[in-house]
């Protein structure tokens, strides 16, 4: 269900499995119970991913570390780094996603041309298989199935991601691989490659991922 990254005495980080609640439902522990049963403290959600997402996850340990952290995210002070692997012909290769984002059907999201409270997505993409691409994406707003959207607007649904017409595989391919952040004063980043996915595990992923997008905080991103 997850491993735990990392045990510090105001949060935890730990690597959630592809295909887990974030919350308990159907009468099964969410991640979040199952970390507080298992570590035997409460925990406190200060963002979440959703049920085919895998990676990093920050749970607070006190409702102060919580403030904290929700103040630091709601500031855009954590930088957030994901991969997804899509098929297809992206309408662009780099750059940007930007519009305000609605409900549509079937708990769908879609992106609108208005610019009110945007959804904002920047991305770099290389081509790994036939057919197949790897999207390195920063979001810089935390809106509900956000990365899933920006991807199926430029013409390119997640690979696995059924729900936006994406093509059948053995697991949705976004990952949380990075988060980047100060706290209290002190830096840290938690950096967690995908293990889950035979289209993760192809070499060449492997290979961009440590020549060209090794940190991406340094990379320089496409501007707007």
């Amino acid at each position: 269900m997850y491993q735990l990254i990392e045990q510090h005495p105001d949060f935890i980080v730990i690597n959630k499995s592809p295909k887990v609640h974030f919350h308990s439902q159907d009468g099964s522990a969410g991640v979040v119970a199952q970390a507080e049963a298992d570590l035997g403290i409460k925990l406190y959600a200060v963002h979440r991913l959703d049920t085919p997402t895998s990676g990093l996850l920050i749970l607070a340990k006190s409702p102060q570390a919580a403030a904290e952290f929700t103040a630091l995210f709601s500031e855009h002070k954590i930088q957030k780094f994901y991969l997804a692997i899509a098929k297809g012909k992206p309408k662009k290769k780099q750059g940007w996603v930007i519009g305000d984002m609605a409900k549509s059907r079937r708990s769908m999201y879609k992106l609108l041309r208005t610019k009110t409270n945007p959804a904002i997505t920047q991305f770099f993409s290389q081509s790994i298989d036939d057919g197949e691409r790897l999207y390195l994406l920063k979001p810089l707003s935390g809106k509900t199935h956000q990365l899933r959207v920006a991807l199926n607007s430029i013409g390119v649904p997640i690979l696995g991601d059924e729900l936006y017409g994406g093509e059948v595989a053995d697991r949705c391919y976004l990952h949380a691989m990075m988060l980047d952040f100060e706290y209290q004063g002190q830096h840290y980043q938690f950096k967690q490659l995908p293990e889950i996915g035979s289209a993760f595990i192809n070499p060449l992923v492997g290979q961009l991922l440590h020549d060209d997008w090794q940190n991406p905080v340094e990379l320089r991103w496409p501007q707007a």
